[in-house]
């Protein structure tokens, strides 16, 4: 747990009531009922220690994913397997986009990395151009952390920019560390799963936590063809950073096809509804691909919503961004239309 820290992302409900929470971007519909259920079906043998191996649950993404379950690695939620990672690869030199995704630098930080950045561009609404490729080139990295769809601007990295990069890695002998978490919930993105066999310096990361609306359970997994890798992640946490509910409600969550695709569906209605009613309001909103937005406003607009119980992602923590920058969860409607109403008001 945090001890004396600043909390540095959002989801943090419990020191003061909220009643519209739109500052972390889980599934609008929250956790399917089949989850639900699985996790009850568990209770009864919460006395035994859950399997090490995580085998059903390897099993269930293996095949989800179409992928050999020797390529996977379960973790306590994605920022595990983010530490995990970071301990295993001890880079001294990572490159990582600015803003960005913030536990790659604390987790590189852990390990004594210097972590340069690629700053982005507010004017090109935070889009990834192929200048990364001669910033690649330059600085000479021995790791790369890219973010797809990236958290918080909502962008996704152009296919073929992202196999020039890929490709570039491979040889400089550099580690790629692609984070599509959010790639599921995203109108068009494309994962990076079919290079796998060819580019063992590729690790995908994932995780339950925002698709199918788990951040509770803390459940994430990784994939890579590079098994003395994953073996020596696998040996920097305990044997059972999986529990038994985690591990069921993973198994129960992959068969939640319909429900996915009623979420992608609501949120390509809900955000373009969102952009809509905020640019009416002459605020600027960068256009995303996925399940949050990211805008500028007046730097009081969060401690105003706070007064009315309503959270939003204060992003002026972020690197490259700045105060006046805050990122908003993709709701159902009429939470949608509570947050506008709340911010007219103000």
């Amino acid at each position: 747990m945090l001890y004396q820290t600043n909390n540095p992302h959002g989801g943090d409900i419990y020191g003061e009531e909220i009643l519209l929470d739109f500052s972390a971007n889980t599934n609008p519909f929250g956790t399917p009922k089949g989850v639900l259920d699985a996790i009850c079906g568990t209770l009864s043998d919460i006395h035994r220690y859950p399997d090490p191996y995580c085998r059903r649950l390897t099993q269930a993404i293996a095949e989800f994913e179409d992928v050999p379950k020797e390529y996977i690695l379960c973790g306590n939620g994605a920022a595990d397997l983010i530490y995990a990672y970071c301990e295993t690869v001890r880079p001294s030199l990572a490159v990582e986009l600015a803003p960005t995704f913030s536990e790659y630098a604390l987790g590189l930080k852990r390990v004594g990395c210097q972590v340069e950045r690629y700053y982005l561009k507010p004017e090109k609404d935070f889009t990834l151009e192929d200048g990364f490729l001669a910033f690649l080139a330059e600085k000479k990295p021995e790791a790369v952390f890219l973010c797809n769809p990236n958290n918080p601007t909502g962008k996704i990295v152009d296919t073929e920019l992202m196999k020039q990069i890929l490709v570039l890695c491979k040889q400089n002998g550099t580690c790629l560390f692609v984070d599509e978490c959010f790639l599921d919930l995203s109108d068009s993105g494309e994962s990076l799963k079919q290079y796998l066999a060819n580019y063992r310096n590729l690790f995908i990361l994932k995780a339950f936590t925002k698709s199918y609306g788990m951040a509770g359970i803390r459940l994430g997994y990784c994939m890579s063809s590079d098994s003395e890798l994953l073996e020596k992640m696998s040996q920097s946490t305990q044997p059972w950073n999986v529990s038994s509910i985690a591990q069921a409600a993973g198994v129960a969550a992959l068969q939640e096809k319909a429900f996915l695709q009623k979420t992608k569906d609501l949120i390509v209605v809900e955000r373009q509804w969102l952009k809509r009613e905020l640019e009416a309001l002459d605020i600027r909103v960068i256009p995303s691909s996925v399940n949050y937005l990211l805008f500028q406003a007046k730097s009081d607009l969060h401690t105003k919503l706070k007064a009315k119980k309503i959270a939003i992602r204060n992003c002026d923590n972020y690197v490259g961004l700045g105060p006046g920058w805050y990122r908003i969860a993709v709701r159902l409607h009429e939470e949608n239309e509570a947050l506008i109403r709340a911010i007219k008001e103000v």
